[in-house]
């Protein structure tokens, strides 16, 4: 990692994440895996307790875990240009495909075809399977459960961004109040080549755009500023995983009618199909209401919390990790998540996908499919896209 940065160091950086970029399926835990082997195991990049102490930095923060894990590893082998390199590699992919569907998508007009119904109800089979998992690992205790409740109940009866942002904090002072008292556990110190100066003007940025972009879309009416702040907002509120930015989403944009809600679940459903980060469906939503351009924009628009806070608390994270009050907040923030998933899964998802006995029990043997037969994500997808087809000449 000391060794001279060269174009050569760039190179081979940009071609090993590009490649995982083609080939990561099954979500951040898999992303992680990949990772592992080929950074770790393979080339010895960094070694594993400085593997483990990065994944979790990207799990304490918002934002899409394994993509913050790659730029992390890239900043650690080439620098801050590094980490950029290793996010384009692991993300383009599955940037492009999706803004090809998109586009597809609505140049053929297909409306409520049988394949894209397929697709929606794909989509009840993944998030059932991220809840059952993320609901194991953050609410596995009383308060934690009756966390996850409080968010279920408030974000399925006031639905809005709001609520969701309130749900946030007040978990967040629940957990803090809860699990203060927790055993400290001991942490070695870990370090990064980046300077505190650098790390202190991306968390201001990082706040400052919270901040400022809501109020400049209200003075401006400019749509490409309400895109902007929407997405970025969105990628700067996920705790706990990608599934949690579709109800995020979704609040955003299908309420407001840039997209529909057909449209907005079948792009979900096809987001499963790609390999990467789940947070590259944005650029489908993007792709549909502005083109090429929105979907490149909505890209850039969700992932720049996930940069600006990485490169942020790199510098600090000796300190941000050792402090009991941060993380006995946090564990009331990932509890809340899984609330505002399970809303999430019953309204957009469900109401819009199941609407007959025939639809439910398709969505079970997807389920089954990829919870059971451990059988690929894409394979599902298509799966479901032929079944929808089927179904819709029934």
């Amino acid at each position: 990692m000391k060794d001279r940065i060269t174009l050569q160091t760039y190179l081979q950086l940009f071609m090993i994440s590009t490649r995982l970029g083609f080939t990561s399926f099954g979500g951040p835990v898999a992303h992680l895996g990949y990772f592992h082997d080929e950074y770790v195991r393979k080339r010895r990049w960094l070694d594993e307790k400085s593997y483990a102490d990065l994944v979790a930095l990207c799990q304490f923060l918002p934002g899409p875990a394994s993509s913050q894990v790659g730029i992390g590893i890239g900043v650690l082998r080439a620098g801050t240009l590094g980490g950029v390199i290793s996010f384009l590699g692991f993300t383009l992919p599955s940037v492009l495909a999706l803004i090809i569907f998109a586009l597809v998508v609505q140049s053929f007009d297909v409306g409520n075809a049988g394949w894209l119904n397929g697709l929606k109800i794909v989509a009840v089979a993944v998030v059932a399977h991220a809840i059952i998992g993320m609901a194991k690992n953050l609410a596995p205790d009383l308060q934690r459960k009756a966390i996850a409740l409080f968010a279920l109940t408030i974000t399925l009866l006031w639905q809005s961004a709001i609520s969701q942002i309130a749900v946030i904090l007040l978990a967040a002072i629940a957990g803090f109040l809860l699990f203060k008292k927790q055993p400290a556990e001991e942490e070695k110190s870990f370090s990064f080549p980046i300077s505190k100066r650098l790390g202190t003007v991306c968390l201001v940025l990082f706040f400052g755009l919270l901040a400022v972009l809501p109020i400049l879309r209200e003075i401006t009416s400019v749509s490409w500023i309400a895109m902007f702040d929407s997405f970025y907002r969105s990628g700067s509120l996920v705790f706990g995983g990608g599934h949690v930015v579709l109800p995020l989403l979704e609040r955003e944009f299908v309420p407001t009618g840039w997209i529909s809600e057909e449209a907005f679940l079948a792009g979900y459903g096809a987001a499963q199909a790609v390999p990467g980060p789940l947070f590259t469906f944005a650029a489908y939503i993007g792709a549909v209401m502005n083109g090429w351009q929105g979907g490149l924009l909505a890209t850039f628009a969700i992932f720049l919390p996930a940069f600006l806070l990485i490169l942020g608390t790199l510098p600090f994270w000796n300190q941000l990790r050792k402090n009991p009050a941060m993380k006995s907040a946090l564990l009331g923030v990932n509890a809340a998540v899984v609330g505002i998933l399970i809303s999430a899964f019953y309204y957009p998802i469900w109401t819009s996908s199941i609407g007959e006995p025939i639809d439910f029990a398709f969505a079970a043997i997807l389920f089954s499919m990829l919870v059971y037969w451990k059988l690929p994500p894409w394979l599902v997808v298509l799966t479901g896209a032929i079944g929808g087809t089927i179904i819709a000449y029934i």
